[in-house]
């Protein structure tokens, strides 16, 4: 489900309500490793299978922040947003990773608008976000993301 916004101030009607869901999108070995380089975070629960195997987690998982870094993706797979001329991520007011992603694992996020407020020339926007793994109890993140959008 996509939802559009024609104009940022349409923002403010949708203050509690649920946008939409991305696709699912496998979790591969493959991303892990691109992530582990580009963070310098190898640590074996991530990019040692074997290894991994007899770890906590029967096998390898992916970062935390990487679950987290797809949110922008993402979230243009939920939000088209017409009549913006530049968009930016402006933080995170709270990030929880209660369960871990297995590399494997299909994963997509939920999006909540939780508050709009006018800035000067645009709006900025707090996401309500879960990442789901699919069959699982627990989401995988949970986080309260922020972001400015200018007309």
């Amino acid at each position: 489900m996509t939802t559009t916004v024609d104009h940022l101030d349409e923002f403010h009607a949708l203050v509690g309500q649920q946008i939409g869901y991305s696709e699912w999108q496998t979790i591969t070995q493959e991303r892990v490793n691109l992530f582990a380089d580009a963070t310098d975070d190898h640590q074996w629960i991530h990019v040692d299978p074997e290894a991994a195997k007899a770890g906590p987690f029967g096998g390898p998982i992916a970062h935390g922040y990487l679950t987290l870094s797809l949110a922008p993706v993402l979230l243009q797979k939920v939000l088209v947003i017409n009549g913006m001329t530049f968009g930016i991520n402006y933080g995170a007011n709270k990030v929880r990773f209660p369960s871990p992603v297995p590399v494997g694992a299909d994963l997509r996020m939920g999006v909540t608008v939780a508050s709009a407020e006018d800035v000067g020339g645009g709006v900025q926007v707090v996401f309500d976000l879960v990442f789901e793994l699919k069959d699982a109890p627990k989401p995988a993140c949970v986080a309260q993301v922020v972001y400015r959008y200018f007309s």
